[in-house]
């Protein structure tokens, strides 16, 4: 019974091919049989027609494959190959002509093309095919050719079964994958062991024509460029038809993926290339994870940061309990009525005087933050002993010399940092957003996929973004940051109210540095989500621009603690921050290749080095202008040349010096913020268990954070098919790379940092100002 149903339709599809022949001028087609190699020659007055007919059951995806070959190599007179089926033609030429960089001709005598497939109906039957194929020539003198046709065996690829085929320019390859019932997303992964020749991978709908060559590969579906490896994110929802084609492209040459770039137009023109640029590839296609693994993904992000601020509620509550801030400063009584903040009383720094406070000295805004004042046409004692330019000439200096401004003066001019960075977010936010979604738009418009240098084999897509696990890992940031402007808007309304009892006790406390640190590290989370929307050459400064912002930050608290009176103001630090930056995208963009750019920097960064380092030598009374060489030239000949005199100050311009010229920027604050506790312990201070253990805390998390970031998956200052070399699999809940680690890990050790520097002098709260050396 079997047997006799499977009888009709070949019997059926004989006759209707035997009708087709016979009905057709000049004799008709000849019948061809699949798997049958025909050869024959073609002229302009002769032609050759095949007719080749097959039966397809319901359900069942049946593809051909046509194989030809010419011996001739005359570009004048090729042998055309035209394949008729009942939805379509293909045609092309042999020899084969691809063209690459320059006009560069490359030419194939073998070529082989799979015939688009047709699928019938679930509910027509079996479907019975036909296929014409067309030889001609317009040559005046025969060209041989040869002809096969088959019927391919493993046209549909099955899902955690890998498939080795081979391809090259002339021979492309696509196979068939349908979605199968559980499974709404896949990821098709594509390797090789060889990197040459550059290929192509696309995933294209099962419309017909497939475009399968190197020239229109790219005008349909989603692609990438590859060497040994790449992987494509298939979504079921992108299909109507659950299924669709993956096509493999050989390119004709391999600058495209970082090879060699031909030299110029000439050379080679006529030259074959059948088996000189075969590639053999594996293809993959594995389910991705399901909705529920993005579910504990995000729960996961959130609640891992949340519970520091679960932790930040304990803390806050012991330390209410114990009364540390609000009961530890001991106020004496003998605490002069009309000292105010940064007034000192009698002590060796001040030799053996009461200095005399803001309200009975000059008017506030007299001490102007100036580097060099004018000398006084009086010359008395006590203007000796107040005035700055002479306190801050002692061999030791304690921290009541530096802190002799008025504290609002001084708190608003630390406040300008936090309103100043907050305009430079905005401004900075609003067009690297816009620029961030037309790059995704372009993404998901065109379907090239080498725009955009993602870990492929672990990019997980959400609605239009391509790699959402890389945005969600940075939520770290916004929220440690959050929460470190809640920690310094506590401690700030604490000190408020300890300020009301005329302390004078402690580092004087100025938050605005603090409130711009915890707006710079929620705008590092922003703008590293922005950037990893697409990330690629064009917007890694979105990464980076405030990370230098970060470090920049922490130096100048570093230095703010001891010397509130002589930091920086918040306009020439940003101006100096965008110099940095600026640096930073020319060293990228110059400074591969490029000598000059590195002697010119190299020259920059010794005399900022310089002058930084004299400004902070000379406690800010330094001044730049043009007699600074005859100044340079004096002190050289006074101190090195007629006398050797030691520096005054050896421990922090030495080590700031040494530190600029041996490591980077975030390495140099790192190293300060090291040193900062030992001069301590040097200086008889004594850590206090939360600063230690946030020390401690500070250098297991960046430990564990370097050794994440140093796992390189990606890099943009490679072709996208080197890059996805580096690709590798998710390592945290199925739905992380090692890059996402390193963001977590990273917003968890700066907000560390962060508290060392907003806890480190909390023991000093109850010692004199004027006695806390300043180092």
């Amino acid at each position: 019974m079997a047997g006799g149903a499977a009888a009709a339709p070949g019997a059926l599809l004989c006759a209707l091919l035997w009708a087709v022949t016979a009905a057709a001028p000049g004799g008709g087609p000849a019948p061809g049989a699949f798997g049958r190699v025909y050869r024959g020659a073609v002229n302009i007055s002769s032609e050759r027609l095949y007719a080749f007919a097959y039966s397809s059951e319901p359900g069942q995806v049946d593809a051909v494959r046509v194989y030809v070959n010419s011996s001739s190599e005359n570009l004048q007179y090729p042998v055309l190959f035209v394949v008729r089926q009942q939805k379509g033609v293909l045609s092309w030429q042999v020899p084969l002509i691809f063209r690459g960089l320059y006009q560069r001709t490359y030419n194939y005598q073998e070529v082989s093309r799979t015939l688009c497939p047709s699928e019938p109906a679930p509910d027509t039957g079996p479907s019975d095919q036909i296929i014409f194929v067309d030889v001609a020539s317009m040559a005046p003198f025969n060209i041989a050719y040869e002809l096969l046709v088959t019927r391919l065996e493993s046209f549909q690829l099955k899902t955690n079964k890998p498939f080795n085929f081979t391809a090259s320019p002339s021979q492309p390859q696509y196979f068939l994958y349908k979605f199968p019932q559980d499974v709404d997303s896949v990821i098709i992964k594509v390797v090789s062991d060889a990197v040459y020749p550059c290929s192509v991978v696309s995933v294209q709908d099962i419309v017909c024509p497939v475009y399968d060559l190197d020239h229109n590969v790219e005008f349909n579906g989603v692609y990438q460029s590859m060497t040994k490896q790449a992987a494509i994110t298939v979504q079921r929802k992108d299909f109507p038809g659950e299924q669709f084609f993956v096509v493999f492209v050989i390119k004709p040459e391999d600058y495209a993926c970082g090879g060699s770039v031909p030299s110029s137009i000439h050379g080679n023109v006529n030259r074959t290339w059948n088996l000189q640029r075969t590639k053999n590839l594996q293809v993959t296609i594995v389910p991705s994870i399901k909705k529920s693994v993005y579910i504990q993904a995000m729960l996961f992000s959130f609640l891992s940061f949340l519970s520091f601020y679960m932790g930040s509620v304990v803390v806050a509550i012991n330390k209410n309990r114990s009364g540390i801030m609000t009961s530890s400063h001991p106020i004496t009584a003998s605490t002069p009525e009309g000292s105010s903040y940064g007034a000192i009383g009698t002590s060796s720094s001040s030799g053996g005087r009461q200095l005399s406070s803001p309200e009975h000295g000059p008017p506030a805004g007299s001490d102007t933050d100036s580097s060099v004042e004018e000398e006084s046409d009086f010359d008395t004692m006590p203007e000796i002993e107040s005035d700055k330019n002479v306190i801050r000439t002692k061999v030791f200096l304690y921290l009541s010399d530096l802190s002799r401004k008025d504290r609002r003066i001084v708190s608003k001019k630390y406040k300008i940092y936090f309103w100043n960075i907050i305009t430079i977010a905005v401004f900075y936010a609003l067009p690297v957003i816009q620029l961030v979604i037309t790059y995704q738009t372009v993404v998901n418009v065109t379907g090239n996929q080498d725009i955009c240098y993602y870990n492929f084999l672990c990019a997980h897509p959400l609605g239009v973004l391509s790699a959402f696990n890389n945005i969600l890992s940075n939520v770290g940031h916004m929220l440690l940051g959050f929460l470190f402007l809640l920690i310094v808007l506590r401690r700030d309304i604490l000190h408020r109210r300890a300020m009301e009892m005329k302390d004078d006790y402690g580092i004087p406390k100025h938050f605005g540095l603090f409130y711009a640190m915890g707006i710079a590290l929620m705008m590092e989370g922003v703008l590293s989500a922005c950037y990893h929307v697409c990330p690629n050459y064009s917007n890694f400064q979105f990464d980076t621009s405030f990370m230098y912002m970060i470090a920049g930050l922490c130096m100048l608290k570093l230095y703010q603690t001891r010397h509130p009176d002589i930091n920086a103001s918040a306009y020439s630090a940003y101006a100096s921050f965008a110099v940095v930056i600026c640096l930073a995208v020319l060293g990228v963009v110059f400074g591969k290749n490029d000598m000059w750019f590195w002697v010119i920097f190299s020259l920059i960064h010794v005399l900022a080095s310089l002058a930084l380092s004299t400004q902070i030598y000379y406690m800010g009374r330094f001044k730049m202008d043009l007699g600074i060489f005859r100044r340079a030239a004096m002190v050289l000949y006074t101190d090195c040349i007629q006398q050797c005199s030691r520096p005054m100050y050896m421990v922090g311009d030495f080590s700031l010096f040494c530190t600029s010229f041996s490591i980077c920027l975030v390495f140099s604050v790192q190293k300060r913020g090291l040193l900062h506790p030992s001069l301590q312990i040097r200086s008889s201070e004594k850590l206090l268990p939360i600063p230690l253990f946030c020390i401690v805390a500070t250098a297991v998390v960046w430990a564990a954070a370097l050794y994440f970031f140093f796992q390189t998956l990606s890099s943009w200052e490679e072709t996208p098919a080197e890059s996805r070399e580096k690709n590798r699999s998710c390592i945290l809940l199925g739905f992380f790379d090692d890059h996402d680690v390193w963001h977590f890990l990273s917003a968890a050790a700066l907000f560390f940092s962060f508290l060392v520097l907003l806890t480190l002098d909390d023991d000093l709260d109850t010692v004199r100002r004027d006695k806390i050396p300043v180092f």
